[in-house]
Formats: structure tokens, sequence, C-alpha cells
């Protein structure tokens, strides 16, 4: 318990340190202001050696697909060596590699970094590299951009036919009630109705942050927050969206031993029919069909969060790929990051929607998906207010580990009294 905590202690200083982290290290770094200007040329750097990869995809480097890529790119680059360095726990574990400036060659960009500390760490994307892709500005500064996104994908109910089927439900749920009815057959009928991953953490951020941006119709609810001292309420998207997940817990509707983690169990459960649904990215389909389920048994639909007939849907970017501003093979590693996106088949493999705006997706699930017809809700980048607040305030947006305390609270009010304390405070001491 004193390592773990130690550990949180460790992470809260480094989130309070990362606007200036040159600070907290007496190490210089450029002044960001200046780096736009100096970066957008392409420096010339090695054309060999090895180059080192920081990824969050620990399945894909176990099952060897990111292998294959890597043997692709080195075959195409004679010298090059590719190597993998993945994290379970992405969010927090590249907090602290990122304080030392061990962050290799490529990586994916820390969620909890404001746009502003970019240049600090990260070497500037050439204009070729976006044409036609979406989300291009999320991650830039005073016009350079800094990461572009790995995948784009919404969120859903993922869920197997055959379960369903099993359980007596004819069609998809289309209200809350209708989803809470059909979690009650699937539970009868003997099955885990959703796979909550509620031990994994991370996938809580669904009955979180994602869901409040888009269940409004707003993709800035977000960024709204930076406006008011108490956005933490239960008679709005908050409350609303946590209190679902409470139900379904409360009601046995989700997996037994919950404080473990059982991410990769639970694809195999709801791969086989043991399990029927998940609440998750289309990118988790495929993950599913690889856990061996016939694609024919996976659909995909809208969460149906209220009672309402107006059903809204995210469209947001997966995480951000960009170049480390402290490699020794910059040049190398913007040709990774161009093929890894666009060339090595990465997003198709793992179930994304093209990042390349002017392609299309054959995901059969996804066209289920769009026949409910949902109103997408296009994501917006959080603002560098939001992210300091957050950080001041020490919650861990897109971490799930304070959904899961959320959910977990015995008094869900009194739970987001002490969050409102103190976002309130982080107002008040970034004077916004």
């Amino acid at each position: 318990m004193r390592k773990q905590w130690k550990r949180i202690m460790l992470i809260a200083v480094l989130l309070i340190c990362l606007p200036a982290a040159a600070g907290c290290r007496d190490t210089k770094v450029s002044d960001p202001d200046e780096t736009p200007e100096q970066g957008i040329q392409e420096p010339e750097g090695q054309t060999g050696g090895t180059l080192h990869v920081m990824t969050n995809r620990v399945d894909l480097i176990e099952s060897g697909v990111m292998g294959k890529y890597a043997k692709r790119f080195e075959q195409e680059n004679p010298g090059v060596k590719v190597e993998f360095e993945g994290f379970t726990d992405y969010t927090n574990d590249i907090m602290v590699r990122l304080s030392t400036r061990e962050i290799g060659d490529v990586l994916l960009l820390p969620v909890s970094i404001a746009n502003k500390d970019l240049p600090s760490y990260f070497e500037p994307l050439g204009p070729s590299m976006f044409t036609h892709v979406r989300f291009p500005d999320f991650k830039s500064y005073h016009g350079v951009r800094y990461g572009i996104a790995t995948g784009s994908s919404t969120i859903g109910i993922v869920y197997n036919k055959k379960s369903f089927a099993k359980a007596g439900i004819r069609e998809v749920p289309h209200t809350l009630d209708a989803f809470y009815e059909a979690c009650a057959k699937l539970k009868a009928a003997g099955m885990i109705p959703l796979y909550m991953n509620y031990g994994a953490k991370w996938p809580l951020q669904q009955w979180g942050e994602n869901m409040v941006n888009y269940m409004s119709g707003s993709g800035d609810a977000l960024n709204n927050m930076v406006n008011v001292d108490e956005p933490f309420r239960l008679n709005n998207s908050w409350g609303q969206a946590v209190s679902i997940a409470k139900t379904l817990i409360n009601r046995g509707y989700v997996e037994d031993h919950l404080f473990s983690n059982t991410w990769e169990i639970s694809k195999s459960k709801l791969a086989s029919g043991e399990a029927a649904m998940y609440f998750l990215g289309n990118w988790a389909i495929q993950q599913v069909i690889d856990a061996g389920a016939d694609p024919e048994d996976i659909g995909f639909f809208p969460f149906p969060y209220d009672n309402g007939k107006q059903r809204y849907a995210a469209l947001t970017p997966d995480w951000f790929i960009g170049v480390s501003k402290f490699s020794a093979n910059k040049e190398l590693a913007r040709k990774w990051i161009e093929f890894y996106v666009k060339e090595s088949g990465y997003v198709n493999d793992s179930g994304f929607l093209p990042v390349d705006a002017t392609q299309q997706t054959n995901l059969p699930q996804f066209q289920e998906f769009l026949s409910y017809e949902p109103v997408f809700v296009e994501n917006k980048q959080q603002t560098d207010e939001f992210v300091e607040i957050a950080n001041k305030a020490g919650i861990s947006f897109w971490s799930g580990d304070y959904i899961q305390e959320l959910i977990a609270a015995p008094d869900l009010g009194k739970a987001f009294q002490d969050l409102n304390r103190r976002w309130k405070q982080a107002r008040k001491d970034s004077k916004i």
C-alpha cells in the first residue's frame, strides 16, 4: 500500500511540474514560442540504426502484429531496426518517463500534457503528413502540429448476437429501460450481460468523460467545465453517466471479481458468448474477433443512455503519435509515423475508422451502427485551461482511476462534492 501511495504522489508531483518540466530537472528546453518557426523544416538525421517505439498496444507486441509492421518497415529502410516498449498503464507510466526524457524516438502523446508544452517534448510534423487527415490540429501549438491521430472511432455497444438470441432478445434496445430489460434477460440466461472491465480501470472512461462529452450533443462539454466551480452534479450528464454504471453493478449485470484486471480474458468471454456486451469503441470489435468470435456473430449499436428518441454518438480520435524531441533519429522517426498511420494496416487491423477522411470503412458492424441513425458529435480538443485545472485538481481524466472511485462510492453526491471542491480550488489557483 505504501509503494502504491508513493507512486501516486510521484505522478501527482510530475503532473504539477509538467508545465515547466525543465525547472523540475535543471535542464534547459526550447522556448515553446521559439520552437515552431525553427521546427517546420525537416532536419537531416540518421537513415539507419535502432528506432525505439513506445506504445500502449502490448497485445499487438505479444501477438507479433507489431513485429510484422516492423519487418516491412525494415525491409523498406535497410539498416534500420525497430524495437517496441509496451506499457499496460500508458497514461500514468508515460508521465514518469516524460519527466526523465527517456521516451525513445516515437511515442503516443500523453493526454495530460497541455498543447503549449508540446514543443518542449516533441518535434513538429510536416504539413504533408496531414493531407485529408482528421483532427489535424488537436495536437498543435501556434499553428505547428506535433501529433497525428493513429485512428478514429465512435463509442457504442459491441455485442454477441448469439448471446442475444439465447436470451430471447430479438432486437437491440433503443432506450435505457429496454437496455436494462435486455441485461436482465441475459443474466437470467446465465450470461454476463455487460463486461465492464472495472479492474482494468481504463475502460471506465466510457462511463465518465467519454459519454459526458457527447451525450448532450456538444463536443465541448468538458471544455465548458472551466467556466463553473461545480461541474460534477447528480442532475447533469456526469450524474447520469456514472449512475448508469452504478446501476449495472448494483443489479449484478456485470462481471464478478471486479477488482481483477481481466481485460484479455474478457475478450474471450465475449467471443464465446459467455459475456454479451462491451461498452467501448468500434476498435474493440476486431479484438473480440481475434479472440475467436465469428465476425458475423458480432454487432454494434449506439448506447441508449436515456429513454429519448434522439441518440448522439461520439466521433473521436484515438491516441496521437509523435516524434520525441530528444530522439537522435528524428527523420527516421517521422518516416515510421507516416508508415504506421497510413501504410502499415494498423488502422484496419485494429478496427478503427480511417484517419484519412477520403477513405471509407468496410467494417460491417459500423454499417449496422449507422443503420440506427445516430447523430455524430465530433470531439473537440481539450483546451490548455481544461488540462491545467484537471492537473491541479488531481483528476486523472482518461485513466479511469477516478471513475472507479465514483462508481464504488456509497454516496455519489458526496463523491461529487469532493471533486467539485478540488475543481473549484484549481480554478481559483489557475485564475480562470
